[in-house]
């Protein structure tokens, strides 16, 4: 029987970028598994929690978690609408994205170089859910296409409330429950 011939395998540099390119996608649809799960539930912890963990363990330093999920009904409109006010006042309006206000900071940043973000409530919660606060172009590389994807599966409702549950208010301080609690002793309804 005669012997086959090799296969040829490719560079190894090709096998570098296949093998990146599989990683880039199980990450990706492991995020969308996660944000299909986070339709009706509230993540035990995030990226940016374990982040903050990490960081006092590094430099030695107590770190108490304050974490308190509670649904949207249970958090006053008045800090809803202020949230949206303040972080993304075209939140309803676009999908992910606020091109106006890239362009915004695109030309402050051409006319007096001025570095300022242009995050939506989207990109924000994506990033403290599943990524880092450090600024890199990796992690807005990887940001950008899980964007659409959470205003796809979550709708504008559910982002809204995951991120008034998992944004940082303080030191260990994460979510409006937890913030109200911890800086004026009641709770985000009142």
């Amino acid at each position: 029987m005669p012997a086959r011939p090799a296969r040829k395998r490719g560079s190894p540099l090709r096998r570098l970028l296949r093998f990146a390119a599989g990683c880039i996608l199980a990450f990706h649809a492991l995020i969308a598994l996660a944000l299909f799960g986070l339709k009706w539930v509230f993540p035990v912890t995030t990226a940016v929690q374990t982040e903050r963990r990490i960081e006092a363990w590094r430099n030695r330093k107590p770190y108490h978690k304050h974490y308190q999920p509670v649904p949207a009904r249970r958090i006053a409109p008045e800090l809803r609408r202020a949230v949206v006010a303040a972080e993304d006042s075209r939140f309803f309006e676009h999908w992910g994205f606020d091109w106006v206000e890239i362009r915004n900071a695109v030309e402050e940043r051409l006319e007096d170089g001025r570095v300022r973000g242009a995050s939506t409530i989207t990109q924000q919660l994506v990033k403290n859910l599943f990524l880092s606060t450090r600024r890199s172009w990796i992690r807005k590389a990887l940001e950008i296409p899980l964007v659409p994807l959470a205003e796809a599966i979550l709708g504008k409702e559910r982002i809204l409330e995951l991120y008034l549950n998992v944004v940082e208010w303080g030191p260990g301080v994460f979510g409006a429950e937890a913030a109200a609690r911890h800086h004026y002793g009641l709770s985000a309804a009142h």
